[in-house]
């Protein structure tokens, strides 16, 4: 066992010579010794540098836009614009079959033109139909409960207060 890791350290460390040659004349160009941990620290310095570059140009510039789920901060302005134009065009629309509605009865009779009037059918339309905005027997009891508290707890500061001085 200890022998292939000496082995192995062995050739890990052995030092080579890398030389570049002109091949016309066999100058030599360049030349430097290597040994194979520094080739292999070298490459894997290198491949970490790349993959961090790489990661930053594409999370700070816009081609984040390219890959799937990114989108980009004018798509998003424009999907709140256009909700918020959706959610005001509904508003109008009700209005507007709430006055033709009102029209309608007028114009067959059910209702009087004189009780007729354009601003009280809109509010109707503005009014929330489905709310019971009365307050159940449950909150009364609690609402009665905290005021109790409250007066309690004022008491005691001023008991307090006056004990103190």
């Amino acid at each position: 066992m200890t022998e292939k890791k000496s082995k192995i350290r062995k050739k890990l460390y052995t030092k080579k010579r890398l030389v570049i040659l002109n091949e016309e004349t066999f100058e030599e160009t360049f030349s430097f010794k290597l040994n194979l941990m520094n080739v292999f620290v070298f490459f894997s310095l290198g491949g970490i540098f790349l993959i961090l570059i790489t990661t930053f140009i594409i999370a700070f510039t816009p081609l984040r836009e390219f890959i799937p789920g990114y989108s980009s901060s004018d798509l998003k302005r424009n999907a709140t614009e256009l909700a918020i134009k959706s959610d005001s065009l509904t508003i109008a629309l009700k209005k507007n079959e709430a006055y033709l509605k009102g029209v309608q009865k007028v114009l067959k009779g059910e209702l009087e033109y004189a009780k007729f009037n354009k601003d009280s059918i809109l509010s109707e339309a503005d009014l929330p139909s489905d709310l019971d905005m009365k307050a159940s027997e449950e909150e009364m009891q609690l609402r009665e409960e905290v005021a109790k508290e409250e007066e309690q707890s004022s008491k005691n500061k001023k008991d307090q207060r006056n004990t103190t001085k």
